[in-house]
């Protein structure tokens, strides 16, 4: 047979499944990058996408208005997610608020506009691909391999902290706006080695 009958595996050459999660480092080494190259619009989508844990079709439909009141940057915000209609609510730690104010007063963004405007004609904000690609620059920046991580990278990120620091799996799944614990336990890749150091630290 000819390679006409064979076609080409779409994921021939790509890293399949969960993307990796960020550490510690790698966060203050792509924040390092950005405010070192003056790139405002990128620390304040970076630092928004880590806090708030949106997905990216959440996260780049975000206005002013969602995270602002007139010209102070709320330190809890609340949005409806697209994906399964739930509101979900997340924190903007300061230097999130504080990337977030840069930007809007660099942009002159008004309450009702995007906070994260497209150049794209039909487009009113950047699509979750150009949102992607944003991803793959700061991974690479600092000498991550790209095929690695991806928007999902930027939501799991920060849950994923929260786990390993607390075990709590419902603080998690409320964080993530899952309807039920089986998709958290899921989206961290909790293996049962995890679940055993658990159990172990619960006296009875």
């Amino acid at each position: 047979m000819n390679s006409s009958q064979h076609p080409e595996p779409w994921n021939k050459g790509k890293l399949i499944g969960q993307k990796s999660p960020l550490k510690l480092k790698d966060i203050w080494a792509i924040r390092f990058q950005l405010q070192l190259g003056k790139r405002v619009r990128d620390l304040a989508l970076f630092n928004l996408a880590i806090d708030s844990k949106l997905r990216g079709c959440d996260l780049v439909r975000l206005r002013v208005r969602d995270i602002a009141h007139g010209h102070q940057i709320m330190s809890r915000a609340i949005v409806m997610q697209q994906k399964t209609h739930r509101p979900v609510q997340f924190e903007l730690t300061e230097q999130t608020r504080d990337a977030v104010a840069a930007w809007i007063a660099k942009a002159g963004l008004g309450s009702e506009q995007h906070l994260f405007q497209s150049r794209l004609k039909n487009s009113p904000h950047i699509t979750t691909r150009q949102y992607a690609r944003i991803v793959h620059q700061w991974v690479s920046a600092i000498g991550l391999d790209p095929a690695a991580y991806g928007t999902h990278t930027m939501r799991r990120t920060k849950a994923t902290l929260i786990y390993r620091r607390t075990k709590n799996l419902r603080a998690v799944q409320l964080l993530l706006g899952h309807s039920r614990l089986e998709s958290t336990v899921r989206y961290l890749g909790i293996e049962v080695d995890d679940a055993l150091e658990i159990s172990e630290q619960t006296e009875i």
